[in-house]
């Protein structure tokens, strides 16, 4: 499954980091995949703040760089 990453910049720090996980209509792969980006991006310092699941069966990650 490939992965979309888009960054939000507040001066030259990365606060938040959103990650679209793409079409995955099974359940129990879209948990996989959400878990598998949630642990990479922990290893990078950011922290999982809210997700949301599209009717295209997509995920909306908001990972915000922990302090």
């Amino acid at each position: 499954m490939d992965n979309e990453e888009n960054k939000c910049w507040q001066g030259s720090e990365r606060i938040y980091q959103t990650v679209v996980i793409d079409y995955s209509p099974k359940a129990d792969k879209m948990a996989q995949a959400i878990v598998k980006k949630a642990n990479e991006m922990h290893d990078k310092g950011f922290i999982l703040v809210t997700m949301s699941i599209t009717n295209s069966a997509k995920a909306i990650l908001v990972f915000k760089q922990s302090e």
